[in-house]
């Protein structure tokens, strides 16, 4: 593979590295009072599911989220510092980005109709799988470091 200024690999290390600055600056922007002591973000979360045309998404949300509003804020705010930083310092990286994956395409159901959010939910799902499949831990990554997924 020909590439310009850094290699192949390095590249997707960039990739890969850009992607978890992504997720910080997700955990970074939440108003994690809110989230934590007022509930707002399982609050906003429940309205969108409440209106969905799809039953699965609203009896899904109902069964795992509602019961468990205060936890399930903990989940998500903590997963998206986690995959962050997994993802900055390469570290469990296939993990990370499988995570990232499937959180992107739980927010891409859940607000399929939101088309603000559309395209940041599925640009970050598309730079999982690439750094996922060229196994983007191979470079600049404490992985690569610990002799981690070979």
């Amino acid at each position: 593979m020909d590439s310009i200024w850094l290699t192949g690999a390095e590249w997707l290390a960039v990739l890969r590295i850009g992607l978890g600055l992504w997720w910080l600056e997700s955990w970074r922007h939440k108003d994690k009072k809110g989230w934590f002591e007022r509930g707002t973000g399982i609050a906003w979360a429940s309205d969108v599911a409440a209106e969905h045309r799809w039953h699965a998404v609203r009896s899904g949300f109902d069964a795992v989220v509602a019961p468990r509003p205060k936890v399930m804020a903990y989940v998500v705010v903590y997963a998206e510092l986690a995959l962050g930083l997994g993802l900055v310092a390469g570290f469990l990286t296939p993990v990370a980005l499988v995570g990232g994956l499937l959180l992107n395409l739980l927010y891409l159901v859940l607000m399929i109709h939101d088309w603000a959010e559309q395209g940041q939910n599925a640009m970050m799902a598309l730079i999982s799988l690439v750094a996922l499949f060229a196994m983007s831990w191979q470079t600049w990554s404490l992985d690569d470091a610990l002799g981690l997924f070979g």
